[in-house]
């Protein structure tokens, strides 16, 4: 019986457990809850990926109210996978989280950490798993309130200037959309994202319906910082604690570009999105500029963790380059990415969080002799680098694979000509960490030793992953790939 609300529980548990974090106070106690919803989560959402791809798509009714009129919570192919990732993720931060938390924020702040944490991560899920327009808007204020408390708990005082520069570009990408679906519901008189989608054939024709498209594009695209809507992104990353820059790297913007899918896909339709608006070439040429433009920044910076910032604004582009392309291969590409990008991306910035938990800084020139004195940490951050790169065996590899059959399917050689020439600038951003790590000396007063077993393990755990999905893609390219045959609705 308890199984029939899995997608209830999903959002419910760590949304009920975040105002518990506060009234537990101990930086200790708050972990565990924190940890046990997160673990729990996580169980939940390998157990529905696992019902929808043998049973079909799962609907569930908040209140018995039946969709349209009532919000409806609804998980197919596409979005249990997502929500996959985003438990997985947190689960893996929430292992890593109490030393680093310790360190970072303070054992005086951590429950509140937690409690923020929690009602990020039930935002994220709820956005994911909703089937209502208005609901996604709800869930995505929750995610995103809790993310700018989360960024401002940095030790940096330009930890608030990163939070509130985030704040501003965050609310005007919500008005944006909110904009969209007021729009949307005023020219078909629904919200239920299914019940859009048939209504929306006919009025295809609309001025108002494209109106709300452009809207809702332009306000999920700040949310995921597509280039050159990207401004809050380096800062957010750079001086937010190391913990929340891991999460929020690997689900923040993964379900935002996840809702983007859905409104060109589902609610719009790919023949509207890519056929009577030209989409598709503006979001290829926007993808192609952001792996190019970031990576080319990455290169110069001193901040690891900046550095990775616009690596995550360059892999953002290869994710929307795959959507761009508006096929089955392409779709799953970048969603193939997606879910890569993310087991790539958290494990270099826990790796990160390793390094500055010892030495205090993620200064590229302060690392000088960090493979000799962190060997471990150092080994996972050219584990992940490797992968960033797109090293066979690794999940960056496939990713990019997919993206350039992809492209070859669509004859578009110079396209990928262009994913392989991008992926030679991440070799020489990643060169730089391995440079400074193993070829210098280090100073005769740096401090040596290893981050903590609980810190380490977890960002191996991901790491590993990192091979493993590397090598077995039936989950990964399986899944992704029969996603996409239901977004685009078994075409190519």
């Amino acid at each position: 019986m308890l199984a029939l609300h899995f997608p209830a529980l999903q959002v419910v548990l760590p949304l009920l457990m975040a105002p518990v974090c506060v009234l537990l106070r101990g930086a200790r106690l708050a972990w565990l809850a924190a940890l046990a919803i997160s673990w729990v989560t996580f169980a939940i959402a390998g157990l529905l990926l696992a019902e929808v791809l043998i049973g079909g798509p799962l609907s569930y009714e908040l209140g018995g109210w039946a969709p349209p009129w009532g919000i409806e919570f609804r998980l197919d192919a596409v979005n249990a996978f997502v929500v996959l990732i985003v438990a997985a993720i947190g689960a893996m931060v929430m292992l890593y989280a109490p030393k680093s938390v310790a360190r970072e924020i303070g054992q005086d702040r951590a429950y509140l950490f937690y409690a923020a944490y929690l009602l990020c991560l039930a935002g994220l899920l709820g956005v994911t798993i909703t089937g209502d327009a208005f609901n996604l808007f709800v869930f995505l204020e929750i995610s995103s309130l809790s993310s700018y408390i989360l960024i401002s708990l940095g030790r940096d005082r330009r930890a608030l200037y990163a939070a509130y520069q985030y704040l501003i570009l965050g609310t005007i990408g919500a008005t944006l959309y909110l904009i969209g679906v007021g729009l949307l519901y005023q020219a078909t008189g629904t919200l239920n994202m299914a019940d859009l989608a048939q209504r929306l054939g006919t009025l295809e024709d609309v001025r108002g319906v494209r109106v709300a498209f452009a809207f809702l594009t332009v306000g999920l695209s700040l949310k995921l910082a597509l280039f050159p809507l990207h401004l809050w992104l380096p800062n957010a990353y750079t001086y937010a604690p190391s913990v929340v820059t891991a999460f929020l790297a690997a689900t923040a913007t993964k379900v935002a570009i996840y809702v983007l899918l859905r409104i060109f896909y589902t609610v719009f339709g790919a023949d509207f999105s890519f056929g009577l608006i030209p989409l598709g070439s503006i979001l290829m040429v926007l993808a192609v500029l952001a792996m190019f433009t970031a990576s080319t920044v990455a290169i110069f910076q001193s901040d690891a963790k900046r550095m990775l910032a616009y690596s995550s604004v360059a892999q953002i582009g290869y994710m929307i380059l795959g959507i761009s392309l508006a096929s089955v291969l392409g779709v799953a590409a970048g969603m193939l990415h997606l879910f890569n990008h993310a087991l790539m991306k958290s494990a270099l910035f826990l790796a990160l969080g390793c390094v500055f938990w010892r030495i205090g800084s993620v200064q590229i020139e302060d690392m000088a002799g960090l493979g000799r004195r962190m060997p471990w940490t150092m080994a996972a951050i050219v584990a992940g680098g490797l992968s960033l790169i797109g090293v066979p065996a690794t999940v960056g590899f496939v990713s990019k694979w997919y993206l350039i059959q992809a492209a070859l399917e669509r004859d578009l050689w110079w396209l990928a000509g262009l994913i392989l020439l991008s992926s030679l600038l991440a070799v020489i951003y990643v060169w730089r960490l391995v440079e400074v790590a193993y070829f210098r000396a280090a100073p005769e007063t740096a401090p040596t030793g290893e981050a903590p077993l609980v810190m380490l393990l977890p960002t191996w755990l991901l790491v590993l992953a990192n091979v493993w999905f590397g090598i077995d893609t039936r989950l990964s390219a399986g899944t992704a790939l029969e996603a996409a045959a239901r977004l685009l609705g078994g075409t190519s």
